[in-house]
């Protein structure tokens, strides 16, 4: 697969996510915007919030500023950029956000089909907040974004589903990668360690620490592994979300059972 068509594929899951996500939102009761979800800080109205804001931006439509003030869950720059679409909404009915993130995507999906990126490593003209993106890591965050964002309210309410979609798949995948700089880095067990995450509806990740500390990606998964961690879908989006900590009886540990306690501790690679 070429960059055009790896880009372009992660365009089609965004959207997808997108749609998703708009359906989920025009589902909910007045009551349901103000129930706080797994994010500190944050309840459904500020998820949706912040979705909208950052997908104006891409959209073309200006940065934004606001005064955030301090507020506890705000620890990092990146924190407090996110907190302005917040804060600039509070007083936005939920309708309006909907159609915010309805229109402000479907016109960034014109613009971005009417001139498909072919170089995953060039720049985008527009992004948000400034981060050093190139085009590979801008679409293939947005679904992830997206999609952890549904799942978050799915969670706050009480409303299991879409584990299965495109954007599920995308995202779990993505997020088993960081498996090696969990181990490598967070963890760093001895060198020769190996360790193994399955993840179901995912590739097995298998790595082991080589001379320099870091967990070397294994082509296959060894007979017999230092630790296997093996899970669901959900549990692992959980985890390395940094949502919640995974249902033990939803987790099997097989081998070092300590070395797989300090992994799962260490497992959440994304806000």
């Amino acid at each position: 697969m070429n960059d055009a068509e790896r880009l372009a594929g992660y365009i089609d899951t965004w959207e997808a996510a997108i749609a998703d996500f708009l359906d989920l939102l025009s589902d909910l009761d007045d009551a349901d915007w103000a129930v706080p979800t797994d994010l500190p800080g944050w309840d459904v109205k500020a998820v949706a919030s912040h979705t909208a804001h950052l997908e104006s931006v891409l959209a073309g439509r200006g940065e934004e500023t606001a005064d955030v003030g301090e507020p506890p869950h705000v620890t990092s720059l990146m924190g407090a950029y996110t907190e302005i679409g917040v804060v600039n909404r509070r007083d936005t009915a939920p309708e309006d956000l909907i159609e915010e993130i309805r229109s402000a995507t479907a016109e960034r999906a014109r613009i971005l089909r009417a001139d498909l990126p072919t170089d995953a490593s060039a720049k985008p003209d527009l992004i948000f907040g400034g981060v050093p993106w190139n085009w590979e890591t801008l679409l293939r965050n947005r679904p992830l974004d997206v999609w952890m964002h549904d799942q978050d309210v799915r969670r706050a309410l009480g409303r299991p589903g879409g584990m299965d979609t495109p954007a599920a798949a995308h995202t779990a995948d993505y997020l088993s990668e960081g498996f090696g700089f969990v181990v490598g880095k967070r963890v760093a067990p001895p060198v020769g360690t190996s360790a193994v995450l399955a993840v179901e509806g995912s590739p097995v990740v298998a790595v082991e620490i080589d001379e320099n500390g870091r967990g070397r990606r294994l082509p296959e998964e060894p007979a017999a592994p230092t630790v296997r961690i093996a899970m669901d879908r959900e549990s692992f989006i959980g985890a390395a979300g940094g949502r919640r900590t995974p249902d033990p009886d939803r987790v099997s540990v097989e081998g070092d059972a300590e070395l797989g306690a300090a992994i799962l501790a260490a497992m959440a690679t994304t806000p």
